[in-house]
């Protein structure tokens, strides 16, 4: 994991290529946290993969002499990020346990529209109308790409619509963050901050259970995709844009069928390819 805090040339195009790879990894990391909490409390996967997610850090920063770089030098930004971002992973991992991925996706998406206009308003950041437009039509893609179906609203929809407003808040201080913080401190903050809370939340919720090793293979995997993804966004954002490389996330359609399809015996209909165009468009659109 390379180190922050030191200049970086600027390139939206590299901070795009970047958050693809960031989001691919972290719907890998989606659909083992459904497929774990189909058995298991969502806050109690949350523990887990968080667990193993902090654990690999650790190992990695006591192999590589790298441990001082896990201390934020600004603790309490740190802190705010983390502590909003641990509010979003247990929003939207108990959105997976209770809709489809790619339901709960819809929803989540409504991110790239809130920091890049968070982005717009609070951080100064240039959007043009064309950028503004990209950004729609990108939503319009998610909404033609997976068509909500006419069941009625629950739990589940509120957490996914929760989790799109602290994912949009924590990205917004990551750009305020990202100048003094190294990626490993970043990374290592909200991993520090999420493990107790999932441990507080799993507990109070009453729902812990026991595991077996299937369970600790799975928190493995999910931990070191959750671990990578977290790095690779960082360091997205430490180079592009945040309205530019926010909206990248709607490729997240694309896995999400993909994951259906494969794990979970959920069709891809063309309307969902249709969609899946207008966001490719869309992205073209946020970059020019």
């Amino acid at each position: 994991m390379r180190g922050g805090g030191a200049p970086i040339a600027p390139s939206n195009g590299r901070g795009a290529l970047i958050v693809l790879v960031a989001f691919s990894i972290f719907s890998g990391t989606d659909a083992i946290v459904k497929i774990m909490a189909a058995d298991m409390p969502a806050p109690q996967v949350t523990f887990l993969v968080t667990v193993a997610a902090l654990t690999l850090l650790l190992i990695h920063a006591l192999v590589t002499g790298r441990v001082h770089r896990l201390v934020p030098r600004q603790p309490s930004l740190a802190f705010w990020r983390a502590l909003l971002l641990a509010v979003d992973t247990l929003l939207i991992h108990y959105a997976f346990a209770k809709l489809p991925l790619a339901e709960a996706y819809l929803i989540a998406f409504l991110t790239p529209i809130l920091v890049a206009m968070l982005g717009f308003f609070l951080l100064g950041e240039r959007l043009s109308a064309v950028g503004w437009a990209g950004v729609l039509i990108g939503f319009a893609g998610v909404a033609v790409a997976l068509k909500p179906g006419v069941a009625p609203l629950n739990l589940g929809h509120a957490a996914a619509l929760g989790s799109a407003v602290f994912f949009a808040l924590s990205l917004i201080l990551l750009r305020r963050a990202k100048l003094a913080e190294t990626d490993e401190a970043l990374v290592a903050s909200l991993l520090v901050v999420m493990t107790p809370v999932a441990l507080a939340v799993a507990a109070g919720s009453g729902g812990l259970i026991a595991i077996g090793l299937a369970d600790l293979g799975f928190a493995l995997v999910g931990g070191a995709m959750m671990l990578g993804g977290h790095a690779l966004l960082v360091r997205a954002f430490r180079v592009g844009e945040a309205s530019v490389v926010a909206p990248f996330q709607y490729s997240q359609i694309i896995w999400g069928c993909l994951y259906g399809v494969l794990l979970f015996a959920t069709p891809v209909e063309m309307h969902t390819l249709a969609g899946a165009a207008i966001i490719i468009f869309s992205g073209w659109l946020v970059l020019r």
